[in-house]
């Protein structure tokens, strides 16, 4: 199997690098013979990473066409020798023809509803918006992250292909020590709110803002999101935020934020438009009461082991809901949370269910 579409790893980024991380040494520990196509090239790279197979593909593009060419140079590599080539993003479906041309099995994974997010000019949604259709027709099968996500988009595109759901996964974090990395950010363990995300509309992070000042809450709420650009919606941010708000940057680093969520009052997740969204995952392997928009995705991933609202006003409500909750109560909605991340969202299970796939389509 070749995994094309992501930077590569081990990961310096998140999202699909991530994913491959930890999904390819999964995958190969059950006897699946695994490519990733990483971005540059093997000089003194290594060209083996846990028993996963390294290989390297360049791109000279300005901007977004980088990513095309990249996509590009990546699936001419794998026409040599793979029997299944994976795409993750379907921003670059029309090249998945070439590998169907020759025999090959092509999957592309339907990254969330891309083509919505407000972060990409309007040329750039409409091309996604195109590549979306055009996934139907390029793949030999489509995996989704999210069951509600692959309906959305069949009944939106009257369109129904071959298609496997199969979520993405998490690790747990169970640790009540390292309290010394929340101190470090000038809070205090147990009496601040948390959210994570990127400062886009979609993410609604400006309504947790104005809902945290109007719940009249005094615990601090804390925000991790990238403010170096000095975007409208940044300085909407800015301007929003009231004296127990604290703004803490971009934070990358895994050993910080696993203590930054475990050791909060509670999380707050704003994410609107993908499927099983990482860092809800994330806050629910570690145990966090969630307060969670209330949209499909968001709804099928954590199921009712955590508080829901659709707007400002709910959300607030809801603030002030999760502060008069009983501590039984707030125990059993953290305890059925990371319950639900051990059984439902562990890498081992989703491991075994794209293992079970590739053996399907290699027989």
């Amino acid at each position: 199997m070749a995994i094309l579409g992501s930077r590569g790893i081990p990961a310096s980024y998140g999202g699909f690098e991530t994913f491959v991380e930890a999904l390819a040494p999964r995958l190969v520990e059950r006897g699946i013979e695994v490519t990733v196509f990483c971005e540059g090239t093997r000089g003194d790279r290594p060209v083996e990473w846990r028993g996963v197979e390294l290989a390297y593909a360049r791109a000279f593009a300005p901007g977004p066409l980088r990513t095309l060419q990249y996509d590009a140079s990546c699936t001419l590599a794998a026409l040599r020798r793979f029997d299944i080539v994976y795409m993750l993003g379907y921003a670059s479906s029309p090249f998945c023809w070439l590998p169907r041309l020759f025999g090959k099995q092509v999957w592309i994974n339907m990254d969330g509803l891309e083509w919505s997010r407000s972060k990409w000019s309007l040329p750039a949604r409409a091309w996604l918006w195109t590549m979306e259709r055009a996934a139907f027709s390029c793949a030999s099968m489509l995996v989704f992250d999210n069951a509600s996500l692959r309906r959305e988009v069949e009944e939106r595109r009257g369109l129904h292909v071959p298609a496997s759901v199969i979520e993405y996964g998490t690790e747990l974090y169970e640790r009540d020590d390292e309290t010394e990395v929340v101190e470090h950010y000038g809070l205090v363990p147990g009496e601040y709110y948390f959210a994570v995300a990127r400062a886009e509309p979609e993410n609604h992070l400006l309504e947790i803002v104005r809902a945290h000042r109007a719940s009249g809450s005094e615990r601090t709420l804390a925000l991790v999101t990238r403010l170096e650009s000095e975007t409208g919606y940044v300085r909407a941010l800015r301007q929003a935020a009231g004296p127990r708000t604290r703004l803490l940057g971009a934070v990358y680093d895994a050993r910080q934020l696993r203590p930054l969520r475990r050791h909060a009052y509670a999380h707050v997740h704003g994410q609107s438009v993908g499927g099983t969204n990482p860092s809800l995952l994330e806050a629910m392997g570690c145990a966090n009461l969630v307060l969670a928009h209330d949209n499909p995705f968001n709804r099928e991933t954590l199921g009712n082991q955590g508080l829901f609202w659709h707007d400002e006003a709910a959300l607030a409500c809801r603030l002030r809901e999760g502060e008069m909750l009983s501590e039984e109560r707030r125990a059993q909605l953290k305890l059925a949370a990371i319950e639900r991340a051990r059984h439902t969202y562990s890498w081992e299970r989703i491991a075994d269910a794209y293992a079970a796939l590739a053996r399907e389509f290699a027989t």
